[in-house]
């Protein structure tokens, strides 16, 4: 079974395909390669070090609630990304 997490890009290096993204506080370097038109302050799906799609705020914001419902993503996490706060839920 693969799991994609939904993550917010916080810079972009457009010469690279390289983007930095955050999750619960922590930062990671991956790759989008494979989506087209990401932004800053976007939201896309994460498997191993590639973004695969992007996803609006409210559909990361759900996503997030139920990866922490099902005990994997603690609260504090999904609360300080989201900022709907629709995680909270």
């Amino acid at each position: 079974m693969c799991l994609a997490i939904p993550a917010q890009i916080l810079a972009l290096d457009e010469g690279t395909d390289q983007a930095v993204v955050s999750l619960g506080g922590v930062k990671k370097p991956i790759s989008l390669a494979l989506v087209e038109d990401a932004a800053v302050g976007d939201y896309v799906l994460v498997h191993v070090g590639y973004a695969l799609n992007k996803v609006s705020p409210e559909e990361a914001a759900r996503t997030l609630a139920l990866i922490q419902a099902a005990g994997a993503l603690d609260a504090a996490a999904v609360d300080g990304d989201v900022p709907t706060g629709e995680a909270s839920r």
